[in-house]
């Protein structure tokens, strides 16, 4: 049973109506084409808004992986709920669930449950927003618990419709398709966490869930695609990390580089990051290795 008001469910509900909308208007660019200049625009607003989803949205308001002043978190998640993610509250409440069921039943966006193949893959990229999974049962109390996240959170579609509406006023209908296109592109971007990087990829840290590394999602997501090590250790501010001949070695992560680049302003502090133990401990191959040497032991003394 949900524990909100029936007017907050029905405010949620633009969302994924004007990602619909976003879907039909990208068509617009296949009238008005796209100058250099509508391209750059639909450049800059995919990645601005996607850093505003994994540095802000993710990294900090869910994981609190690093510290940053109020007003930081409040800008950015305007920017995110811009880019028809969502409030505050409902982002996190479904972040939350995700990693509490990772790959069982109670993930609202698994590629596995309750289907896989190609309806699994459909369902995690984009198909449970259209179900009753879209509706998280509760939502985080320390964001309902701050006013502006809170009025973020339900008015969440009037950063987006007001992009549109600066879209236009630059480039009226050309800029318009493409912000449209940008938005798109970036919802599908996000959704690819959800479903490739836990059907494709690498596994170089234990996880009790299908969670992957993937070069492809971690290129589109600013480094949100090296999704094993995510799951290996949530409260990371870098995830781009894997292990090598038995080495940690570190992957490209713009993320993190923006987290950096925050803390060189003195606007980000306490990044919180696992040990290199830490690290080799939980890889795959250090498990394996173990088990080696234990089935070696026992061998040898069966013989």
């Amino acid at each position: 049973m949900r524990q909100y008001s029936l007017l907050t469910s029905i405010l949620y509900l633009i969302g994924p109506m004007l990602i619909i909308v976003s879907h039909i208007g990208s068509l617009l660019v296949l009238v008005t084409g796209l100058s250099w200049g509508a391209i750059a625009w639909m450049v800059l607003l995919y990645f601005v808004r996607m850093l505003a989803t994994t540095g802000i949205y993710h990294r900090l308001l869910t994981h609190k992986s690093y510290q940053a002043p109020a007003p930081l978190l409040w800008l950015g998640c305007l920017i995110a709920s811009s880019a028809g993610q969502m409030g505050p509250s409902w982002w996190k409440a479904h972040h939350l669930m995700h990693h509490q069921h990772s790959d069982h039943d109670r993930d609202p966006h698994s590629p596995y449950y309750p289907n896989a193949g190609v309806k699994g893959f459909y369902w995690a990229q984009g198909g449970w927003l259209l179900s009753s999974q879209f509706f998280p049962s509760k939502l985080p109390v320390d964001v309902e618990g701050d006013r502006v996240l809170r009025a973020i959170d339900r008015l969440h579609f009037v950063p987006l419709v007001a992009l549109g509406a600066i879209s236009y006023y630059i480039g009226g209908l050309e800029y318009l398709g493409a912000f449209f296109l940008s938005t798109t592109l970036l919802f599908h971007g996000v959704q690819t966490v959800n479903s490739l990087s836990h059907l494709i990829g690498d596994r170089p840290f234990i996880t009790d869930d299908h969670s992957r590394n993937s070069a492809f999602v971690a290129f589109l997501t600013l480094g949100e695609g090296w999704h094993n090590l995510h799951h290996a250790f949530q409260f990371s501010s870098r995830h781009g990390i894997t292990i090598c001949d038995n080495r940690v070695s570190y992957l490209p992560d713009p993320t993190f580089s923006f987290i950096k680049l925050l803390e060189f302003f003195k606007l980000a502090s306490k990044l919180r990051l696992p040990s290199e133990k830490e690290l080799l401990a939980r890889s795959n191959r250090h498990k394996s290795q173990d088990l080696e040497l234990a089935i070696a032991v026992k061998t040898t003394a069966d013989s």
